[in-house]
């Protein structure tokens, strides 16, 4: 493991969330902004994770388990944080809730499928929806103390960024949930 880079910023992702957690506890604006930068580097590393497994040829079977869990862990304990500190609040809950509850399903369905031995590969689509809902929660987690673009401010960026990437999550869900929807059903015979 220690010549993998790719894992090694898979497990680094990982322990950011704590510092990006404890972050989240201190007094805005000073922690507000650590914990963003805490939080763009868990970014970066999970589009430089895959990519450089690819390009170092690098790919491992602790790869494919690690990368999905840490983006897991990441949007769950992110979510969880705002929620707590009233950055998300009110019907923005729901964006949240929709997220979290796909991200669930999501697992489950993967969980199921692998033990049928089948794949399923991660869409444009939900591809976008992550990089969206990532850019969101990186404008909600800076919230009121980020600058202000026209009239709109930096949490609006966030509350907004969160209802659509909640939109595009259900998309996504529903089209994980049709395939192995299908498989069940050819598992059980009925196919």
């Amino acid at each position: 493991m220690a010549n993998n880079l790719p894992n090694l910023l898979t497990l680094s992702r990982i322990l950011a969330i704590g510092l990006i957690i404890g972050l989240l506890l201190l007094d805005p604006p000073l922690g507000s902004w650590l914990a963003l930068a805490a939080y763009t580097y868990a970014c970066v590393t999970d589009f430089f994770d895959g990519y450089l497994a690819r390009a170092l040829h690098q790919q491992s079977a602790l790869g494919r388990f690690l990368d999905p869990i840490a983006d897991k862990l990441l949007v769950s304990a992110v979510l969880l944080m705002l929620v707590a500190n009233d950055r998300i609040a009110g019907m923005t809950v729901l964006p949240a809730m929709v997220i979290l509850c796909r991200e669930i399903l999501v697992s489950g369905l993967r969980e199921f499928l692998a033990g049928l031995r089948v794949g399923v590969p991660v869409s444009q689509l939900a591809k976008w929806k992550t990089t969206l809902q990532m850019i969101a929660l990186g404008f909600l987690i800076v919230g009121d103390v980020g600058p202000d673009f026209g009239p709109v401010g930096t949490a609006d960026i966030g509350i907004c960024g969160l209802w659509i990437a909640a939109v595009l999550t259900l998309i996504t869900g529903y089209d994980y949930l049709r395939v192995g929807l299908r498989h069940m059903t050819d598992t059980d015979g009925g196919g």
